[in-house]
């Protein structure tokens, strides 16, 4: 999927179950790296929890390539797994989610942590802000100097983005460009320049 929501800002929303306090707190995590980086913030920002359960879901809607998940001492099953069960059939990418739970005396069962668990991650997704994310192609560009209106006009026709420009005996420019765009892009300036150009990916 070459674009996709993700969250525009980290969210959290509380809710108590029998006693037991429940602190959701879902976020965007771009890497493995980043989504552990989060959840070891909310244990900080929670010391004295009982638990911090936690799952996270790295790439588009339910992508299963890069995503984790732990219990964090809850009986098997009651808490990680279904917070992920909420993250991976939500319409949004690289998310992470934190729950965080202070014992409230009375023993919920199984079924009771599963809810509770699932309760508050569908809570914070309905409340969730996000923004479209677009995978974006380094693209190195040259052309003559008679081509540089055409250029800027089937950039940004293409939603492309002049990062940087030089200029020599031609041309030179670096263009951030969504992949999926990138073999329009690549045609139309071949079409306008009558093919006068030098177009590479470079990242």
């Amino acid at each position: 999927m070459a674009r996709y929501r993700v969250p525009a800002e980290p969210l959290r929303v509380e809710h108590e179950v029998q006693g037991s306090r429940f602190i959701t707190t879902v976020a965007r995590a771009s890497t493995a790296e980043e989504a552990r980086d989060f959840i070891a913030k909310q244990r900080d920002e929670f010391a004295g929890a009982t638990h911090t359960c936690w799952a996270y879901l790295v790439g588009p809607p339910g992508s299963t390539t890069t995503i984790g998940l732990s219990d964090d001492g809850e009986p098997h099953g009651t808490a990680g797994r279904p917070i992920f069960e909420v993250i991976s059939h939500a319409p949004v990418g690289d998310l992470v989610a934190a729950v965080t739970r202070y014992f409230g005396g009375t023993l919920l069962g199984k079924g009771g942590l599963v809810r509770a668990y699932s309760q508050g991650v569908v809570e914070a997704l309905a409340a969730l802000k996000t923004v479209e994310k677009v995978r974006l192609v380094r693209v190195a560009l040259e052309v003559e100097y008679a081509h540089m209106s055409r250029v800027r006009k089937l950039t940004s026709a293409h939603e492309a983005v002049i990062a940087s420009e030089e200029h020599s005996a031609t041309v030179g420019y670096a263009l951030d460009v969504p992949e999926h765009r990138v073999e329009e892009l690549r045609r139309a300036l071949t079409d306008a320049t009558a093919g006068d150009l030098l177009f590479d990916v470079v990242q």
